[in-house]
């Protein structure tokens, strides 16, 4: 056969599959494989018998599609031959590397052989639990070709990847002249710490349609305004930032658009976690279990619903049972370890978080829950290792710092727990919610022990603007005004904290304090009026 002929055959091959005549599709793809020997014409081939059910005669040719199945996973390796690949997902063999296409001239646009290829290995280096040369072989992957979308979703939902290097995949990417919106696109996939500004401008790229095409070519332009995968990725994006009820409302109309959308409802259970709301967890967990019985999401959200009514047994068992589905979904490991924590049981949760920090690597989360738990048993040294390590993994998340300044705070380190503290406000992607409001408090109380009344004042008045209803925000501005001698203003703070908890002793006894102190300079001891008044 000529050169153009083979050309041509391929070109019938694929309509063939286009129009799902498979035995004719596996005939010519025999013969053309047969001809040229090419590792593009032998996957094509293998791939139309997958299509056509010979799932034996596929596996023995090249494996690509029924391994998952078979999982020989051994044998696939040993069928690709060898290849190195280096931290950053560049292949050394030459053979791996060659840039073939299975359309070379066609209209059609292929998936690069290579990517394929490199894909496979990852998955089959990752079901052998080797996930440090599976997250080479899967940059290897996206490198090859941008358009290999698994390969990311692989790295990015396994969270193979720290912040930074998601990032400086996405920068090393070689997209072409019309995928800009991919780019884009992946971008918004990442984790989202960035400032509000930076995030939103992502998102109006994609949504908004181009003001430059002319009136008669509108009806040609598309955007992704609506695009469900867009809608899920900022919801995700509110979700980080703290805004649980925009992120629930959001999700939940995704859902009724788009009632199987996996992603947007593992980000609809989380909001819904924050928010309590317990009966839509019921509903979810049940129209899981039904629909999705195998998979580890859907008893991941009837273990959400037990941990919501605080029922932390029954909750640990689905977590437990999720993760035996599947062990590789980050969200059921982190609630394994939070439901042994929220019942003091540190060494179970300490195991269930040191478990998800192994498998994985690029979230940030088990590493910061460790700290937590060391904190929580004034182990403050090594809570701060391992919140520095978490720092490491994702250096742009508030939340780090936060833990930072609280360990600081602890250890009677107040410079430094005020220098984390502000950091912290610092790396708020957004406007101040009540979600920051403890930071804001924090931050005050540091400023206090470093006698910086007039600068805690101001935070304290900062937090109160956030939450009116914080009783160690009360108490410690009516302390900070006690310590300035300032004893009526101090007097009606005091007040103002025991209106929230009338039985608080600090507040009792220095209210206390503050009458007697008040009436020894003099000034006439006024009778507070109903506390009702100062609210």
């Amino acid at each position: 056969m000529r050169e153009e002929e083979i050309e041509k055959l391929r070109g019938v091959i694929r309509d063939c599959v286009s129009k799902h005549l498979y035995s004719s599709a596996i005939f010519f793809a025999d013969k053309v494989a047969a001809v040229t020997g090419e590792p593009a014409d032998v996957y094509m081939q293998a791939q139309a018998l997958y299509l056509g059910r010979h799932h034996r005669r596929a596996f023995h040719l090249l494996n690509a599609s029924q391994i998952e199945e078979l999982k020989e996973w051994d044998q696939c390796l040993l069928m690709l031959e060898d290849a190195k690949v280096d931290e950053h997902g560049n292949v050394s063999d030459t053979k791996a590397c060659n840039t073939m296409y299975l359309d070379k001239e066609g209209e059609d646009r292929d998936m690069n052989i290579t990517s394929a290829i490199c894909f496979l290995r990852g998955k089959a280096y990752e079901a052998l639990e080797n996930r440090a040369q599976a997250r080479q072989w899967y940059k290897a992957a996206i490198k090859a070709d941008p358009l290999c979308y698994e390969a990311l979703e692989c790295l990015l939902e396994k969270h193979m990847l720290t912040s930074e290097e998601e990032r400086s995949l996405l920068s090393s990417l070689q997209f072409g002249p019309e995928d800009g919106w991919l780019s884009s696109f992946y971008s918004c996939l990442i984790k989202k710490y960035d400032k509000e500004s930076i995030v939103e401008a992502k998102f109006r790229e994609l949504e908004q349609e181009d003001s430059n095409i002319k009136p008669s070519e509108q009806s040609f332009v598309c955007t992704l305004k609506n695009n469900t995968d867009l809608l899920a990725c900022k919801a995700e994006y509110y979700h980080q930032c703290g805004e649980y009820q925009k992120c629930f409302e959001l999700t939940s109309i995704l859902l009724e658009k788009d009632p199987f959308h996996l992603k947007c409802m593992l980000v609809h259970l989380a909001a819904a976690m924050e928010l309590g709301q317990s009966n839509e967890l019921y509903l979810m967990a049940c129209n899981l279990v039904k629909d999705y019985p195998q998979k580890a999401l859907s008893w991941f959200a009837v273990g959400c619903y037990y941990y919501c009514i605080k029922k932390y047994d029954q909750s640990r068992r689905y977590f437990s049972k999720a993760t035996s589905l599947d062990g590789t979904f980050p969200p059921a490991w982190i609630g394994y370890g939070n439901a042994y924590a929220a019942q003091e049981e540190g060494d179970q949760a300490m195991s269930a978080y040191r478990t998800a920090a192994r498998l994985f690597p690029g979230c940030h989360l088990p590493t910061l829950y460790i700290g937590m738990e060391y904190m929580r048993s004034h182990s403050f040294k090594l809570a701060e290792q391992f919140f520095m390590q978490a720092k490491t993994i994702c250096s742009t998340d508030p939340l780090v710092y936060n833990e930072l300044g609280v360990v600081a705070y602890h250890m009677k380190e107040y410079k430094k727990a005020v220098w984390w503290f502000e950091n912290t406000l610092a790396h708020v992607p957004s406007s101040l919610s009540e979600m920051w409001e403890p930071t804001v408090v924090n931050l005050a109380h540091a400023l206090r022990k470093l006698k910086r009344y007039r600068e805690a004042i101001t935070y304290y008045e900062k937090a109160l603007a956030l939450s009116s209803r914080s009783l160690s925000t009360y108490a410690g501005l009516a302390y900070t005004y006690h310590l300035q001698d300032n004893y009526t203003a101090a007097i009606t703070y005091y007040h103002k904290a025991l209106w929230l908890k009338p039985d608080d002793q600090f507040c009792t006894e220095m209210l206390t304090l503050a009458l007697v102190d008040e009436s020894r300079c003099g000034v006439p001891n006024v009778e507070p009026r109903c506390s009702k008044l100062f609210i």
